[in-house]
């Protein structure tokens, strides 16, 4: 009798693990040439301030070149304006998302996974490399290449998961999301070291690496992504065999319903020993299902409430994306170098956070209770790393644990729980949906983050760091209020089916 690990491995094929890993790498280089701008804060604040501020010019550098760089009087202005970049790239990646997944439920994804992943690649070529080689600086022109940074941007996301959704069934979606939604923090991770190897010579270099590897990947994609199984004659096994925590009528589950994966009477494709075969027949074709609209989306059961539970935890997620480094730098002294490196364990926390988290709710068959007691949890992880002594290896400690808590549940929103937002029963004869609601829930949680970051900056400077920590512990409790009404049904879904096996027995 072989495992039930075996049996559930045993579905996929080799065109499942090439679909993973070409969407797991593709986020990661998007999220590593994100994270340079975040790394190279400190460098871009010292070029933007004038010499006499700015203790890490060259000696032997003319007055008159630094002050040509002048943006801004002093570094706290500086800071500022990074904030501001922070705020308005997150906001044109909002409006992005909302409008990239409904293009991407209507055009071939592979075409827009590749058009988002170069073109951003070549504006932050240009944002971080060639205006430094050129020594050109201006405040509008930085503010109009990160707007069409974030619009950019924005077209991955949503492509990707429902890419995802589309090879990978709701049979240990928890789990399989869950180990592939590590691709921000592995991404995280490895911008982190890519900057820090290459930011001795100069900022510039770290955005060109990165970019250019972004770009190469989004050729890879173009030629390589299979973006659904039925494009190499593939069906899902998940959607012909529920397992028997699906076949449970009585779990009044409104998202991982037995419902989801169903294939409609009629129909004329046949998923024949994990391939599709055409019946012969003079009945035409079936037509393909249409995509959802935007507004009916947003109206399907549980949209709004993890829309907006994401927008609190990416404000607190995105927080530690953008300022981990530069709070590290600032407030500890540490080199540039180090906070970087030092900052990836936040990240390590993320991935063994979403991993464990996914499983877990894969087990339960429910997903809002895993995520409350995790974010109970990450509220006192953030006042014990709001008190952090100034020791490296008590930090780090601190960093994975708070990541646990907190990139673990943002993980499973953004990914496995998008998913099953986009493959629920309110879909029947409209399966078109999962880029539209990956966008949505997304995008929400993007307009969170977005105000955060100017929030963030601008509680600093006025009133420090502990209280912008103070801000993180409230906006995470606020996404705990959101989903609490999905967390009270689902826990008395799960009441109810214990009793149900207690009177069977």
């Amino acid at each position: 009798m072989s495992s039930p690990c075996c049996g559930f491995l045993a579905q996929y094929t080799h065109h499942h693990l090439v679909a993973f890993l070409l969407t797991f790498f593709s986020y990661v280089l998007l999220h590593a040439s994100r994270k340079t701008f975040s790394n190279v804060k400190v460098s871009i604040s010292a070029q933007w301030t004038p010499s006499v501020q700015n203790a890490s010019s060259p000696a032997f550098s003319p007055r008159e070149t630094w002050e040509e760089n002048n943006l801004f009087a002093d570094s706290d202005e500086a800071t500022l304006f990074l904030g501001v970049l922070d705020t308005i790239f997150l906001f044109s990646y909002a409006v992005g998302l909302y409008m990239s997944g409904v293009i991407g439920d209507r055009m071939n994804l592979r075409y827009v996974l590749s058009f988002g992943l170069c073109g951003s690649a070549i504006v932050e070529f240009v944002f971080g490399t060639l205006t430094e080689w050129l020594q050109f600086y201006n405040i509008y022109l930085y503010c109009g290449l990160w707007v069409l940074n974030g619009l950019l941007q924005s077209a991955v996301w949503p492509c990707v998961v429902a890419v995802m959704g589309n090879w990978f069934g709701k049979s240990g979606r928890g789990f399989v999301f869950g180990l592939w939604s590590a691709c921000a923090s592995v991404g995280n991770i490895l911008g982190a070291f890519l900057a820090s190897s290459v930011l001795k010579y100069g900022y510039e270099y770290a955005f060109l690496v990165t970019s250019v590897l972004q770009f190469a990947g989004g050729v890879v994609v173009f030629f390589g992504l299979l973006t659904s199984p039925k494009e190499v004659g593939l069906c899902l096994e998940s959607e012909t065999s529920p397992s028997p925590v699906e076949r449970d009528a009585d779990s009044h589950r409104p998202l991982m319903s037995d419902e989801e994966d169903e294939e409609e009477e009629g129909s004329e494709e046949v998923c024949d020993g994990g391939y599709y075969t055409i019946q012969q027949g003079d009945e035409e074709p079936r037509e393909t299902p249409k995509a959802i609209g935007f507004c009916q989306a947003f109206c399907l059961p549980g949209v709004l409430p993890y829309s907006l539970a994401y927008a609190c935890l990416k404000l607190v997620n995105y927080s530690f994306f953008f300022w981990l480094p530069f709070y590290l730098s600032r407030n500890f002294g540490w080199k540039e170098a180090q906070a970087d490196r030092l900052s990836v364990w936040y990240d390590v926390g993320g991935i063994i956070g979403g991993t464990i988290q996914g499983l877990i709710s894969d087990c339960m068959g429910k997903r809002a209770p895993v995520l409350a007691v995790s974010l109970l949890l990450a509220m006192g992880a953030l006042v014990g790393y709001s008190h952090s002594p100034p020791d490296q290896v008590v930090n780090a400690a601190l960093l994975a644990t708070t990541g646990f808590f907190i990139g673990g549940p943002s993980n499973m929103i953004s990914s496995a729980i998008s998913a099953d937002l986009g493959r629920q029963e309110a879909l029947r004869g409209s399966q078109e949906a999962l880029a539209t609601v990956t966008g949505i829930v997304d995008g929400t949680g993007s307009i969170g983050a977005a105000a955060g970051q100017y929030l963030v900056s601008l509680i600093e400077s006025k009133l420090g760091w502990m209280c912008v920590f103070y801000f993180f512990i409230v906006m995470t409790g606020g996404s705990i209020v959101f989903i609490l009404p999905l967390i009270v049904t689902e826990i008395r879904a799960m009441w109810r089916d214990r009793q149900a096996r207690t009177y069977q027995l």
